[in-house]
């Protein structure tokens, strides 16, 4: 029975494949295609972590693999962790974080 899935997988799930008796059909992904795929990735593991909802260890491992597809897109881009980590705290401190738990609803313009 075949299944296809399409779709970008860790490094080794193809040997994990292997191990149960299974057949995967893979390729190498190009640049752009890679890229795709990741962003692709990293809008399933989000909606996976959403699905998870109240359950601990499923959120600790639904976080887990939404940093490893930002991890792996800070490397495809060669970007500074570092400087990453200084945006967000500018950010923080100019912006604020999500603590306070504000709604925005709308805005008026009185002018």
């Amino acid at each position: 029975m075949k299944k296809n899935y399409n779709k970008l997988v860790r490094d080794n799930i193809p040997e994990i494949i292997k191990a149960d008796n299974c057949r995967p059909n893979i390729r190498k992904l190009g640049k752009q295609e890679y890229l795709k795929e990741l962003m692709k990735k990293l809008k399933e593991e989000a909606e996976e972590l959403i699905n998870a909802k109240d359950n601990e260890k499923e959120l600790a491992k639904e976080i887990s693999d939404v940093y490893e597809v930002i991890d792996a897109i800070i490397d495809y881009y060669n970007l500074d962790k570092d400087k990453i980590s200084e945006f967000k705290k500018e950010r923080k401190e100019k912006r604020g974080g999500f603590e306070k738990r504000i709604f925005l609803e709308s805005i008026v313009n009185d002018e």
